[in-house]
């Protein structure tokens, strides 16, 4: 099994903290944000790693290096100034990720899950796997529905979901663009391409998580872990 890391966002939100750093370096519990991913990654049996990459990129590399580290095998993905967006990264970097299914995971959430709960094989009719969680505050309305395991479009007359960065996906659900090319695309709708020919799987996680997409849900996942000590 193979995992890509998303590394290219700028953090506008998590300014100033990010002028200098690239988020995904931001500390929690004392260790980068990436850091607590790749660890968990090694520790079930994933080898090669890749990571995107855009905003201060040679900061990430200078901090992660090869990966040996860690005991992995870190493959980078430069991208353009600005970066291309989730999918776009994703694209780009297909050429690492080789032709079986393969994680991907934003590198700027942190969540208590087991990643050996993160599932590693997708049936021949289904082209991802999502992972949802429930709606924080800042997203109350969430972004999908899950129904009978499938991902649904949103829907105010049922349950909805936040999507948590965390996915299984099988090379055949970008299969519209070219693998390496260079594009700046959203993820969402080739999520709702897929979605709506029902070839995408989904469940609800009920570890904790948190899109550190701020410094003040920084401070409050800092205070949140601190409790549990």
């Amino acid at each position: 099994m193979r995992a890509m890391i998303l590394a290219a966002g700028r953090g506008q939100r998590m300014r100033p903290l990010t002028d200098h750093l690239p988020k995904p370096l931001l500390s929690v519990r004392g260790q980068p944000l990436i850091v607590h991913h790749l660890s968990k990654l090694a520790a079930v049996g994933v080898e090669d790693v890749v990571i995107n990459h855009a905003w201060l990129g040679q900061k990430i590399e200078a901090y992660l290096g090869d990966g040996q580290q860690f005991g992995l095998q870190i493959h980078y993905s430069p991208e353009p100034s600005g970066g291309l967006e989730t999918a776009g990264g994703i694209i780009r970097a297909l050429p690492l990720l080789g032709n079986e299914p393969f994680w991907v995971i934003n590198g700027d959430i942190f969540t208590d899950l087991d990643f050996s709960e993160l599932p590693d094989a997708l049936p021949v009719d289904r082209d991802a796997h999502l992972l949802m969680v429930e709606n924080p505050g800042h997203n109350r309305d969430g972004d999908f529905a899950v129904v009978d395991g499938l991902l649904r479009m949103r829907d105010d007359g049922q349950k909805n979901y936040t999507f948590s960065g965390i996915g299984l996906y099988h090379p055949a659900f970008f299969a519209d663009y070219q693998a390496g090319e260079s594009r700046v695309l959203a993820l969402r709708p080739l999520i709702e391409k897929r979605l709506s020919q029902q070839r995408i799987l989904a469940h609800v996680i009920t570890a904790g998580w948190t899109d550190v997409g701020t410094p003040e849900r920084l401070q409050q996942l800092e205070r949140r872990l601190q409790e549990k000590l």
